[in-house]
């Protein structure tokens, strides 16, 4: 039986959190913040950690979704007073560089993709389509602007130049959250906010990453030999009972390999 012996100083718990995959405001196994709340809370709270380690593996999503997870691990970071510390997988682009940037310190492998600050907008058009098969489409609306970029019908200039302005806007504020997280590491003359994508030592040299390492040995080599890693993430079932739950997470996946085989993965 062991005994409590008082001012015996345990060994350091580094609590890791699991960013892997799109980050959507739903799906199973999505990273969004709903999901994603009790398992960083969970992280900041058991015990003291001495760190909390981002294992990131995104190619972005969501810039809602972004924000709020990394505005979460912000705030807890600051209540607790725990380093936060992000280590890159195969990507972190878009909204996943954004999550690594809520990280008060990046590493990465050296073949590691990093960046993609920039927003998109993706859709079809299939109106000439329509036409041609003699299909007429009907909308109805009450407001002007409430079948803006409609797929079904021609292109809209003003819609365009609307959706243009409301990307800007979302790109204004991923610029911030970066330049407010790497402040005095990125360079004053290069524009690094083109949505360009680089590899880790590119990355370092541009501030976007503090360098180049794993994260168990670089956790040791900071906390000791006998460092304690408690994981934390999201549980994705084996199997479901649905039929139609399957193939909502077929064409997820789809999607989330679509995703990251823009950046050659």
């Amino acid at each position: 039986m062991k005994r409590w012996i008082p001012f015996i100083k345990s060994d350091p718990t580094v609590a890791v959190i699991r960013l892997a995959g799109m980050i959507t405001a739903s799906g199973r196994g999505a990273l969004n913040d709903a999901s994603l709340a009790p398992v960083i809370e969970k992280a900041f709270s058991r015990g003291k950690p001495a760190a909390v380690v981002l294992e990131v593996n995104s190619p972005g999503g969501s810039p809602v979704q972004s924000s709020m997870i990394g505005s979460r691990i912000r705030r807890l970071a600051e209540e607790k007073e725990v380093p936060v510390i992000a280590f890159v997988e195969d990507v972190a682009a878009s909204g996943g560089y954004w999550l690594a940037a809520a990280a008060d310190e990046i590493f990465a492998d050296e073949s590691s993709v990093v960046g993609s600050i920039g927003v998109i907008s993706a859709s079809f058009g299939v109106h000439e389509l329509l036409t041609r098969q003699g299909i007429e489409r009907r909308v109805y609306t009450a407001g002007k602007s409430k079948s803006m970029l409609d797929p079904f019908r021609p292109e809209n200039p003003e819609d365009v130049a609307r959706l243009k302005g409301l990307l800007e806007d979302i790109h204004t504020n991923f610029k911030e959250h970066v330049s407010a997280r790497r402040k005095g590491k990125l360079p004053e003359d290069q524009d690094l906010f083109t949505g360009e994508i680089w590899l880790a030592r590119r990355a370092v040299e541009l501030g976007l990453i503090d360098g180049i390492g794993h994260l168990k040995p670089m956790m040791q080599e900071r906390f000791g030999q006998k460092v304690k890693f408690r994981r934390y993430g999201l549980r994705k079932p084996l199997l479901t009972r649905f039929g139609a739950q399957v193939v909502d997470d077929a064409l997820n996946s789809i999607e989330e390999r679509s995703a990251f085989a823009q950046f050659g993965l």
